[in-house]
């Protein structure tokens, strides 16, 4: 499978009878990944999303993962965030902080939260000023192909009209080549100003996990499995996405990718 800037990646569907079993093998992959890269390269970047993803990653919490992770050498950003105070309801920081952040031994300094006292505009702004300056460091490494940051890890889900982060069908934002992380003050779902890694970050990363569960789901996953270019699902299909013919009334389940 290749990107259209020629790149190759590897994808694999994994699919589990219930939502424990899918936290289980998301946290053990998650794992897999997190001593991957600290071994090769002495820290382990992750972006998230939030919503249930979150929700699964809570057993990283538990033994034998709160032991055996190396938590000093996570670097934690955010795919996408809503513009509202960290203590808010609809905050993907809160809700981080709630299910992990607070649990476990990882360094105050290496959680990268946006600005939530600006505007959606300069949220955006400052938190890519603040990518570019980890890719100096190669605490984010660099892709060799566009100079994007190069997450080790990025973890998506998926909304039932196929949306990734804050990327929505049919949105300019869509279109963005050279921004690293761009704002919304449009958003379909509630809040509508956002922040969002725009597709070429996305498509950098080493590897990236879109998890779903649920019926809502099981028909934009479908399409996007199939391979097809329907608008409702423009975004996840924008991201290399697999194909198969299964046909699911429900999906439990996470894909992935790697970047060969």
């Amino acid at each position: 499978m290749a990107d259209s800037d020629g790149s190759k990646y590897k994808g694999d569907f994994r699919i589990f009878e219930n939502v424990d079993e899918l936290a289980t093998g998301l946290v053990d992959y998650i794992a897999e990944i997190s001593e991957m890269s600290v071994k090769e390269r002495g820290f382990f970047s992750i972006a998230l999303s939030g919503g249930s993803l979150i929700s699964f990653m809570g057993k990283l919490c538990e033994a034998p993962y709160n032991k055996t992770v190396d938590w000093g050498k996570w670097h934690i950003f955010w795919v996408d965030e809503r513009v509202v105070a960290k203590n808010h309801v609809d905050s993907n920081y809160k809700l981080a902080k709630e299910v992990l952040l607070s649990k476990v031994p990882i360094l105050p300094s290496h959680v990268y939260s946006i600005n939530d006292n600006v505007s959606a505009e300069e949220a955006a702004s400052e938190y890519e000023f603040v990518l570019r300056q980890l890719v100096k460091t190669r605490t984010v490494n660099v892709s060799e192909s566009n100079d994007c940051p190069k997450f080790d890890l990025i973890l998506l889900g998926m909304g039932p009209d196929g949306h990734i982060a804050s990327l929505f069908p049919w949105h300019a934002s869509l279109d963005l080549k050279d921004d690293w992380v761009t704002y919304i003050t449009d958003s379909p779902k509630p809040p509508p100003e956002r922040i969002t890694f725009t597709l070429p970050v996305i498509n950098s990363a080493s590897n990236v996990a879109v998890v779903v569960s649920g019926a809502a789901k099981a028909v934009a996953v479908k399409l996007v499995i199939d391979g097809y270019c329907e608008e409702s699902t423009e975004v996840a299909t924008a991201c290399r996405l697999g194909r198969s013919s299964r046909l699911m009334d429900s999906w439990c389940g996470f894909w992935t990718m790697r970047l060969l």
